[in-house]
């Protein structure tokens, strides 16, 4: 039977209200032992140690996380009510430990990413984690970091009921800040604010942080502006003996006005990054500066006091304010979510432009599609070739790696460069235009269920156009390699497939190799070769590579201008591209001999390769194959063509999705529009429809 109790309003059965009781009671006695220990000490004046705290606060901090919700501490305010004595020795002994405990870097500093790259602010907080940054014991700091130790306890502090969080602040013989007549608590906050915005200020007027915000470039910059106003109301209050202000304050709004035009200025470069690119460098120093922001706006809302009855209320939000900024101090997702989240927007932004182009529509592209395919699928074969005779070279494992990698990354930029199509570099690109077309179509004025609707017809047309492209190199990668295995043994009467056709027809056998795990490797090298382009890409924009090559007065004075456009032209379009493609064949070439250096069973199975070397297994066995070999072999090759797909589109989509903020929930909508559409249509997820 359900119960509703007034005194443990989080707590509703009978059962839960008397393990609260019992838990209840056995905190209350543990307080009581606490103090018996520590009566003598925090009774001397001269006793300034956390540790009395340390052991409080573990008594009231709820023991596990699922726990947090039911945090309560009136087992602690029923003992201080029952016993004076021990009371007025906690006041003095809290009195003597907060004394004068500087806070300002809690406001200026504390939680706010540094200015250097990404790396060092993952590496220095990795470290904290593990070996907490320790400042004086001068500081508030240092007392918030002995005694709220966990990083969870943010968590469980806000979740004490409000009632026995100012019941504890009048029992404690707590001064609001405003209310000190020393006015230090007021002048911290006014330092920590200073800070600040002097800071962003600065960051605001260095170049590379300008060059992503032309549109602010003849207008006064709102950071000095409000530098300007913030100062003005620093001195004012400084030199006053009341230290807040009330709302309507002319330079307070002004600071407000000033402080979201400085959250446009900061919002305007990041929507500048796909015209001017973005380094991780910039990207940091505009992250550190919207954090500021967010901070100044946070600490101004303590220096405003319309009635006398807010100045407890927000004493103790300060106080929970403060231990939020330190308890989160060294939390490692966050920074990771914020840091990489825009960097991934532009790669995957390059990715789907580029993937657009490997995207069919009409009956013409997708013989078109398939005759660039085929081409693919003739280099590829080409390249088994050259491979099987780079294997019988004599050379160590690090030389076979280099001439692997050659041939691949050869081959793979001569595809590239001729136009021709490897159907398995296609996932990569096509998953961000996918969900950048779901991205379009939330912006926009549709319904949603019409542009999910849209999204499973590209979708469609996307899978029609990497199965027409895995046929077109399939098919021609098998007969290019069969006939250049043939042309080689008329010409020099050696068949150089004879001593390899078993291992060759066994790697394409899913019993008897991991050939699932070596395709999935595949898929994960195709994903990364897809980040490099998108990294160069957006690289190469945002230090204005195209222009300078076209501007380049040595380039002009050999080539002429017409000629110079033409190279930065090339490079603009074809550069990550070609970058792209020559360390997806150091990827794929060294794979092998790395997994035989670690001793592990590593190696790669591309669906095209496969193919290939199927052939190259039937002319070494004398152009015949028992039919089980042929079973498995097809088996395989369906298998390889299956996770290289898998694996590089679903890395690709998840990294859009995170770039793009995008829920999980999206993904099921995507998926079930998809299915009702494959119904509908199956015949449409392998042909073009045919012209009316």
């Amino acid at each position: 039977m359900l119960l509703k109790n007034k005194m443990y309003p989080n707590l509703v059965s009978r059962k839960g209200i008397l393990l609260y009781m019992e838990k209840e009671k056995d905190s209350e006695s543990q307080v009581k032992r606490l103090f018996e220990r520590f009566n003598t000490q925090i009774a001397d004046p001269a006793y300034i140690d956390v540790d009395f705290l340390v052991s409080l606060v573990d008594v009231v901090r709820p023991k596990h996380v699922n726990l947090y919700y039911q945090a309560d501490i009136q087992f602690l305010l029923a003992y201080f009510e029952a016993s004076p004595e021990e009371l007025q020795s906690f006041q003095l002994y809290l009195k003597r430990i907060l004394v004068a405990k500087d806070f300002d870097q809690l406001i200026s500093d504390t939680g706010i990413i540094s200015y250097a790259d990404f790396f060092y602010e993952l590496k220095k907080r990795i470290t904290e984690r593990y070996l907490p940054f320790q400042p004086p014991k001068s500081t508030l700091q240092y007392l918030l970091n002995q005694v709220f130790y966990k990083s969870s306890d943010a968590e469980w502090i806000a979740m004490i009921p409000q009632d026995q969080v100012d019941k504890l602040f009048c029992l404690c013989g707590f001064q609001t800040i405003y209310d000190d007549e020393t006015g230090f608590g007021m002048i911290e906050i006014l330092y920590g604010l200073e800070l600040l915005v002097q800071r962003i200020t600065g960051r605001a007027m260095e170049t590379d942080v300008n060059k992503m915000v032309p549109e602010f470039q003849n207008f006064d910059s709102p950071f000095i502006a409000i530098m300007r106003e913030f100062t003005e109301l620093n001195d004012r209050l400084l030199q006053s003996n009341v230290k807040f202000i009330p709302s309507n304050d002319l330079s307070y709004k002004q600071i407000l006005v000033l402080h979201r035009q400085c959250e446009a200025y900061i919002e305007t470069a990041f929507d500048n990054s796909h015209r001017f690119g973005i380094s991780i460098k910039v990207n940091q120093s505009l992250l550190r500066m919207r954090q500021q922001l967010e901070r100044i706006r946070e600490i101004l809302y303590f220096l405003v006091i319309d009635h006398s009855d807010e100045k407890k209320q927000k004493t103790i939000k300060l106080a929970v304010t403060l231990l939020g900024y330190n308890s989160g101090k060294s939390n490692i997702r966050k920074l990771v979510g914020q840091s990489t989240q825009l960097l991934a927007y532009e790669i995957t932004h390059h990715t789907a432009q580029t993937g657009e182009h490997y995207i069919t529509s009409s009956e013409k592209e997708y013989w078109k599609m398939f005759r660039s395919a085929c081409g693919g699928g003739l280099i590829v074969g080409v390249m088994c070739i050259f491979k099987l005779l780079l294997g019988k070279i004599h050379t160590s494992e690090f030389g076979h790696a280099f001439l692997y990698s050659l041939n691949y990354a050869i081959g793979f930029t001569l595809i590239y460069l001729f136009g021709a199509t490897l159907a398995t570099k296609q996932p990569a690109m096509t998953a961000s235009a996918l969900v950048n077309a779901i991205e379009q179509g939330a912006s926009g004025a549709g319904n949603n269920r019409h542009r999910y609707w849209m999204f499973a017809e590209l979708f469609g047309r996307l899978f029609r156009s990497q199965f027409i492209a895995f046929v077109g190199n399939v098919v021609m990668a098998f007969p290019m390699s069969l006939f250049l295995v043939w042309l080689i043994q008329q010409l020099s009467h050696v068949n150089i497939a004879s001593a390899q056709w078993s291992h060759l027809v066994n790697d394409l056998n899913p019993v008897k190799t991991p050939l699932v795990f070596h395709a999935s490797i595949a898929g994960v090298f195709l994903f990364l070769s897809g980040i490099i382009a998108g990294s160069i890409s957006n690289r190469d924009k945002h230090n204005s590579v195209y222009y300078r090559i076209q501007e380049h007065p040595m380039l002009k004075k050999v080539f002429g201008q017409r000629q110079t456009n033409k190279i930065a032209l090339f490079y603009e379009k074809k550069w990550a591209g070609i970058v792209s493609n020559v360390w997806f064949g150091i990827f794929m070439g060294t794979t092998a001999p790395v997994g035989l250096f670690l001793g592990l069973n590593l190696d790669i199975r591309h669906i095209t390769f496969a193919s290939g070397n199927l052939a190259l297994g039937l002319f070494g066995n004398g152009m015949e194959l028992p039919a089980k070999i042929w079973f498995w072999g097809i088996l395989g090759i369906g298998l390889i063509g299956f996770f290289n797909f898998m694996v590089s589109f679903s890395l690709s989509l998840i990294l859009a999705f995170r770039s793009r903020n995008l829920s999980s929930g999206e993904l099921i909508k995507m998926g079930r529009a998809v299915w009702i559409y494959f119904k509908i249509n199956p015949k449409l997820f392998f042909f073009p429809p045919r012209k009316s």
